[in-house]
């Protein structure tokens, strides 16, 4: 299985691009969009988004994963083996709090560049060549080359911040589950918490523990972006009582 997370939106031909290259080189692999909506060039978002969603895909799949604002720069392209699964994106800290958060971690540079590449669409021409054959059970070892490190690391402890927004306009933040009588404040709103959305009133404001473990703002039947003026970045603040 090869899972496809990115910020190329779905309007343009990006997505269907990639998912061709992929066709071509493991055309019996399920290919899953799980989003294309990460924050625009924003992999420090990405990164606490991609390790919270990871764990609930098998062992053994590849994440092709691509926000990549340095594509065509020095930055460098690695492979990244974490709880089982594989991961293939750019070294510009995406991928390093999922492989910060397992103990089995191995990476690996990705050496190899086609005879053809666009020095800006490297996520066709080099990842997914590679996340393909590594899903088809061909690891192109003679492509990559193990190092002990990444280059960018980011932190891999809860982020207080939204790092997400989705259609509804519920913001998720990068801190994981909590305690339902912590505090929770953003905007300059404390939350209260509801264990879903039908135990408040409609209009009325709520924390909850999201499907992925994640602390997230919502309002039920509204939205918690418009109604609070909550976007990706902003801080939020969570005070655990126990």
């Amino acid at each position: 299985m090869i899972v496809l997370f990115t910020d190329f939106g779905t309007r343009d031909p990006y997505v269907g691009q990639v998912k061709s290259r992929l066709a071509e080189h493991a055309p019996d692999q399920p290919v899953v969009d799980l989003l294309h909506e990460v924050p625009d060039f924003n992999p420090h978002a990405g990164a606490h988004l991609l390790a919270a969603f990871a764990a609930g895909f098998p062992p053994g799949c590849c994440f092709l994963a691509v926000v990549d604002p340095g594509v065509g720069t020095p930055r460098e392209a690695v492979v990244v083996l974490a709880g089982g699964r594989w991961f293939v994106g750019p070294d510009n800290g995406l991928l390093s709090v999922v492989a910060a958060r397992h103990s089995d971690t191995r990476i690996w540079r990705i050496t190899w560049k086609p005879a053809e590449v666009s020095s800006t669409f490297h996520g066709r021409d080099v990842f997914a060549p590679i996340a393909a054959g590594i899903a088809r059970g061909a690891f192109p070892a003679d492509k990559l080359a193990p190092i002990a490190r990444l280059d960018v690391e980011f932190d891999a402890e809860d982020l207080a911040r939204v790092i997400y927004v989705d259609h509804y306009g519920n913001a998720w933040t990068g801190v994981r589950g909590v305690a339902r009588d912590a505090r929770v404040t953003a905007g300059g709103t404390l939350f209260k918490h509801s264990e879903c959305f039908g135990q408040v009133g409609k209009g009325e404001g709520f924390w909850f523990v999201n499907s992925v473990g994640l602390v997230e703002l919502a309002v039920n039947r509204g939205s918690a972006a418009a109604v609070y003026g909550l976007k990706v970045g902003d801080a939020v603040q969570v005070q655990r009582l126990n």
